[in-house]
């Protein structure tokens, strides 16, 4: 038995209360004690953290995870990466959200049938580190749908997999859940970015997406999600049983009623990051401020922002997770979609960490268990030098995570200074 006693540190515990003064005990990889105030945890074997004021809170969850983007300013590099510099490019992706301190990430596609599956099952077996992960295969379009980047007179080489029909809908949907993945991407709406296919055009049927959501739910526990920016593939989603709507951006009052009616069972997480960045933040790329305007990101932008408002006001569970892995949206950047919901959704930073903790414990299928600092919670903490309410901008600088723990063990120990070993008498 290990055991690692917390002392000294104001407890952000993510029920919603203001953080306390107090101490915490980790027994293994649980969290056996929670106490307010000083000396009330008797440990004497337990390895002793003076945190010294800093706050411990849960670990973060980004809700719209992409292992295998690598940086790139274009989707088709990924398609035509060979697979064995993919997968160590995944396995650093996934290292380098536990050094972010995200110990939860729901992932919204892999850019090939198995990689997401390799990685999570590589973090699960201890042979690389990453966080707690939810594997998902390429994303399935139709032909001519988002990510259809094929020339009609070659074989293809797109990281989606591209169906025409219910039954070839239902052939990719069976073999990946074949090779083991925890959910399945669909594709119903357009990215203003490829040209050929806008954001508000929903490009794959009811028939197509039903049968998804049919075969799918043949295997327990697997759950369906959905690019879904157009108001109709919105509903769409809300119809037939769709689990994590991606985006979201552009909702009127009837589908706003039914997201609430659904409010649940459903989870959103707009990728606002993404859009921001896209807007404004990718001019070294081509992508000028101009060019993103004319293609509809800023005007995009916009509507995003007005949505979420209405869903949150609504009692819609809305996520953090932005889209990382892009150029402009490198990996490692994670922690700014927590300063966009407080600037730009309006979220009080608590509220904003609630949605990156708790409710990320709810994504990840495990509500009792992760994202709150509680008896019997898993111990996936975080110990950060400052008070994120006061600014939540602390939580993207890596320098200010004193201590990284996923399930009872350091990723980033701390400091020499901060750690002691008590005496037992």
């Amino acid at each position: 038995m290990s055991e690692t006693l917390f002392t000294n540190v104001n407890v952000l515990d993510s029920t919603g209360s203001q953080p306390y003064a107090g101490e915490v005990l980790v027994r293994d990889n649980r969290i056996a004690e929670v106490a307010a105030g000083s000396g009330q945890i008797k440990a004497p074997a337990a390895t002793v953290v003076n945190g010294s004021g800093a706050t411990l809170m849960s670990g973060l969850c980004d809700a719209h995870t992409h292992l295998s983007w690598i940086d790139q300013a274009g989707l088709d590099k990924i398609g035509i990466m060979p697979v064995e510099e993919h997968i160590l490019a995944a396995a650093g992706s996934a290292k380098t959200y536990l050094d972010s301190g995200y110990t939860m990430c729901c992932g919204a596609a892999a850019a090939k049938p198995r990689l997401d599956v390799v990685i999570r099952d590589a973090i699960n077996s201890a042979q690389i580190p990453g966080p707690r992960y939810l594997a998902n295969g390429p994303e399935i379009s139709t032909i001519g749908g988002l990510g259809d980047v094929n020339p009609s007179h070659i074989n293809a080489y797109s990281f989606v997999e591209m169906i025409n029909g219910p039954e070839e809908m239902r052939r990719a949907v069976r073999m990946l859940l074949k090779e083991g993945v925890d959910q399945i991407k669909l594709n119903l709406s357009g990215e203003n970015i490829t040209g050929n296919v806008m954001a508000e055009e929903t490009t794959m049927s009811d028939e197509e997406a039903e049968m998804a959501v049919r075969e799918a739910r043949r295997k327990p526990g697997v759950r369906v999600c959905a690019h879904a920016r157009s108001n109709e593939s919105i509903r769409m989603c809300l119809r037939l049983g769709v689990d994590i709507i991606y985006h979201a951006s552009f909702v009127d009052e009837e589908t706003l009623d039914m997201l609430e009616e659904a409010r649940d069972r459903i989870f959103v997480a707009p990728g606002i990051g993404w859009l921001v960045q896209t807007a404004y933040g990718a001019g070294d790329w081509g992508l000028t401020p101009e060019i993103a305007a004319d293609l509809g990101y800023v005007r995009e932008l916009e509507a995003a922002i007005d949505s979420m408002k209405r869903m949150i006001e609504r009692g819609v569970k809305v996520l953090p997770g932005g889209d990382y892995g892009f150029a402009w949206t490198p990996h490692g950047t994670y922690a700014k979609d927590l300063e966009y919901f407080v600037d730009l959704l309006g979220l009080s930073p608590m509220d904003t960490l609630v949605a990156a903790t708790r409710l990320g414990g709810e994504i990840m299928k495990q509500p009792d268990e992760l994202g709150q600092v509680r008896p019997g919670f898993l111990a996936d903490l975080i110990l950060v030098d400052g008070d994120p309410l006061k600014d939540i901008r602390i939580l993207q600088d890596h320098d200010r995570l004193l201590a990284i723990m996923k399930d009872g063990q350091f990723h980033k120990a701390p400091s020499a200074r901060m750690s002691h070993q008590q005496e037992v008498a």
